[in-house]
């Protein structure tokens, strides 16, 4: 720490329970009264260094009066800095210190102590410190924090746009190119000041964020006016919001902390000092530093913007501030964590999590994303291709995820529910079986819907964008409706269909480009094996025989469908047998052609049949 030592005396006052004595022999002719404390005094040092005593004492000690008395209860810095005033002016040795200097110089201003009542009084020595002690980031950030207990002497003084100035030229400034003095704790420069001697130490290399931790020390009003100094100084706005989020931190203990009611586990940062603050001045400081946050997309992490909400509304912030955070998470909603945006419910509705909040953000991302997205389609641009599409993607799996989360609550309506899944639109999800899933959950804790509702709530998923696995699953789910398990099986057939003629058309063109006159057939392992041709057209008999049979079977599987009674066993018996062939028929439409050449060339008779079923093998 910065030093500087003024007079040359010895000790010359003791103190006695509140009062000071002189310890010079001479009898005290003045009495100066600050708070508390007495200080038993002699007129002569006192009016040759400072104005405002000289008037005092010749307003109100005249007279015969022995002793007078006078008041100070307004000096800065109180007691602490008119002992070292009275100290200086008996000439008695004194140690300038950045944690001393800016109250002994608000002091000094305040009683008049300048070089007209002797050179190089008070205020001359302690402005020459201060330069100095603004030069060295450790002991800047010390004199600062001191100026919030004379704040407004300070401020007229300019000491607190001075040093605020310094610090943040330091802040913006390369710490490795021009060796400013980083963080104490990061082995910085020290300056030590003895008598106008200096001495200096170079820093080690730090980064960005060096200046994080000790700028949250300050307090919050001297800490906005450093924040106003960096964006005069063009800081990055990352830097800035990084710097806000370090000092939120510090002070509201709900952002090092967060919930979850499926894992039933609260986080804490260990690092994380304990904050003294109220609620209610927690709730102030959260929205001081939400309005301080650059309003610049991605400048501030969308997991911290939500940190900052659910603190928000523990802490019953004003509307204006959740909004706000609501429109920034929406703006960036596509970099959010299915964890984060889990967040409990605050308010009187009996669902688990805030289902509101979350629908607020999802229509300010749709309010931005929507048009761009529209746009793009117009254009006859590939959706899978489409740069800007991507974000919409991302947030259509978001919130199939978080539809799945919070379906089990039973408290959630059915309308909430689907107001919520039909915001994405269709073109967004690259396939249907998040929302299959959210829809199944929801369906699973809620048994007691009618018909008619699990219908409606089904019309958010489109069965022709289910995988086959997902298929599947609906296919047996007993808990769908029965129009929606027959429009899944006759989706599957379509499929079934669609690829066993593509795979009969490109097997055609590949014929037709084969000079040699023999036709592939494919092996296991994925090769093709040379065919002769006259078995080959056998097989293409086969093939048209079998498609004929598939479609006979689509329509005797829809009059089935029309005469089933409508019982849990005899519907779960019929759908497991038909998906069962369904399974069989999807496996491998190439295996399924192989083996109806095979069967041919053992149907018949003689060697030509015999070798025709080795080559198929």
């Amino acid at each position: 720490m910065a030093l500087m030592q003024l007079g040359t005396k010895s000790e010359a006052f003791h103190r006695e329970g509140h009062s000071w004595l002189c310890t010079s022999g001479l009898p005290s002719d003045v009495t100066i009264e600050v708070g508390e404390m007495s200080f038993h005094l002699h007129k002569f040092p006192l009016l040759s260094k400072s104005g405002l005593l000289e008037k005092l004492i010749e307003e109100f000690c005249s007279g015969d009066r022995s002793v007078c008395v006078l008041k100070l209860d307004g000096i800065p810095g109180g007691a602490k800095s008119f002992e070292l005033v009275i100290k200086f002016c008996y000439g008695v040795k004194i140690e300038l210190t950045a944690l001393n200097a800016v109250g002994l110089r608000c002091a000094a201003e305040y009683l008049h102590m300048t070089d007209d009542y002797g050179e190089g009084n008070l205020i001359t020595q302690t402005e020459a410190f201060l330069n100095d002690v603004f030069s060295d980031w450790a002991d800047a950030i010390k004199a600062l924090e001191t100026c919030q207990q004379v704040l407004p002497y300070a401020q007229d003084l300019h000491v607190v746009s001075r040093c605020i100035d310094s610090l943040a030229m330091k802040a913006c400034a390369d710490p490795n190119l021009f060796n400013w003095p980083a963080s104490e704790c990061n082995n910085t420069q020290k300056i030590s000041i003895w008598n106008g001697i200096s001495t200096a130490t170079k820093p080690k290399s730090t980064g960005d964020d060096w200046w994080f931790g000790d700028v949250s020390s300050l307090s919050f009003p001297l800490y906005k006016l450093f924040i106003f100094a960096l964006e005069s100084r063009s800081m990055k706005p990352e830097k800035i919001a990084a710097s806000l989020m370090c000092y939120a931190n510090r002070y509201i203990p709900l952002m090092n902390r967060q919930s979850s009611f499926s894992s039933g586990t609260n986080y804490a940062n260990p690092g994380a000092s304990i904050s003294s603050l109220s609620e209610a001045e927690q709730r102030a400081l959260l929205e001081e530093i939400v309005d301080l946050l650059p309003n610049k997309r991605e400048v501030t992490s969308t997991h911290l913007l939500l940190k900052l909400l659910r603190a928000a509304m523990v802490l019953h912030a004003s509307p204006s501030c959740k909004e706000n955070l609501e429109k920034r998470v929406g703006a960036q909603l596509d970099q959010a964590s299915l964890v984060d945006l889990l967040i409990p419910n605050m308010g009187y509705i009996d669902t688990l999590y805030d289902i509101d909040c979350v629908q607020r953000i999802l229509d300010h991302f749709m309010s931005i994303n929507l048009h761009s997205s529209h746009c793009i389609i117009e254009e006859g641009q590939p959706l899978s291709g489409s740069g800007s599409l991507t974000p919409m993607t991302m947030v259509a799996t978001l919130m199939d995820g978080y539809l799945a989360e919070v379906a089990p609550d039973v408290n959630l309506k059915p309308l909430k529910f689907e107001t919520l899944a039909s915001v994405i639109p269709d073109y967004a999800r690259p396939n249907d079986d998040g929302i299959y899933h959210a829809i199944d959950i929801y369906l699973k804790a809620h048994p007691w819907m009618t018909d008619c509702e699990k219908e409606q709530l089904c019309r958010l998923m489109d069965c022709q964008k289910l995988s086959l696995d997902a298929s599947s699953h609906a296919a047996q789910n007993e808990r769908l409706p029965l129009r929606v398990i027959v429009q899944v099986l006759f989706f599957e057939q379509l499929r079934l269909r669609t690829s066993i003629s593509s795979w009969f058309f490109v097997d055609n063109v590949e014929s037709s480009r084969n000079p040699s006159g023999n036709l592939g057939l494919p092996k296991i392992d994925g090769s093709r094996q040379m065919v002769p041709v006259q078995d080959r057209v056998k097989g293409d008999g086969g093939m048209k025989e079998r498609v004929s049979e598939l479609e006979k079977e689509y329509f005797s599987m829809k009059e089935a469908l029309q005469k089933i009674v409508m019982t849990k066993k005899s519907w779960k018996t019929f759908a497991k047998r038909l998906v069962s062939k369904q399974k069989s028929q999807l496996c491998n439409p190439k295996e399924s052609k192989r083996c109806s050449l095979k069967e041919q060339a053992f149907s018949g008779n003689g060697k030509q049949n015999h070798n025709n079923a080795e080559v198929v093998h």
